[in-house]
């Protein structure tokens, strides 16, 4: 399989309603997060803490900031876990532009509309720019030859794929968006190479449950 650089800077938004939470951020050993994380309450969740046991000791992102964003995005997991990533440990996913994760985001956005069944949803975000360091299978241009990875109904192929190349020691993937026509989608795997993790705008986005409009208003930082 073809790899590739992940697009630098990569994009990931955030929603506002989950604040930053800095309990992997000033620790200075794994036995200190250890302790901490309990003292927190995190290690209460069974789910989180066997999450954490899934990841080598030698990925655990702690001591720098921002840290606890990374560490948040492979703990805290959707329950049916998402493209390229099962429930049983997430993944660091961004776009290779801003207008990208934008579209990603309001696609998400819109469908939580429509399952609610009110005619517009608007929410917060938090942009993070970051360097994904790794080389990434590249399935860019695959929607043809591999159609079960980009299914829009079904992560289940996706899924095990994806897991497939974190068993083997992978950084993960880089994909065309389903969103953005031409946009780049990046899933990593390992925290390690989630780095120079700078906040940047707060942006309130506002879609439509029967139209692909975004409404996007940048807010101040």
């Amino acid at each position: 399989m073809a790899l590739a650089p992940a697009p630098k800077p990569a994009h990931r938004l955030i929603p506002s309603r989950f604040p930053p939470i800095s309990v992997f951020d000033t620790v200075a050993t794994a036995s200190d997060l250890e302790a901490v994380m309990e003292l927190a309450g995190w290690t209460n969740d069974r789910l989180i803490a066997s999450r954490l046991a899934r990841l080598d000791r030698a990925e655990w992102v702690f001591g720098t900031p921002n840290a606890s964003i990374v560490m948040a995005a492979f703990l805290h997991v959707a329950p049916g876990g998402m493209r390229f990533n099962s429930p049983d440990l997430g993944a660091w996913y961004a776009a290779g532009d801003l207008n990208t994760a934008v579209a990603e985001v309001a696609h998400h956005l819109r469908r939580e509309a429509v399952a609610r069944a009110v005619p517009q949803e608007t929410r917060t975000y938090r942009a993070y720019r970051c360097v994904l360091l790794g080389d990434y299978v590249d399935i860019r241009g695959a929607q043809a030859p591999r159609p079960e990875l980009y299914d829009p109904l079904s992560y289940a192929a996706a899924q095990a794929f994806g897991e497939q190349i974190r068993a083997d020691g992978g950084a993960g993937l880089i994909y065309d968006s389903l969103r953005k026509e031409g946009g780049t989608n990046v899933a990593a795997h390992r925290p390690r190479n989630v780095t120079r993790i700078v906040q940047a705008d707060h942006l309130k986005l506002t879609v439509q449950a029967a139209s692909r409009r975004i409404d996007v208003e940048r807010l101040s930082r």
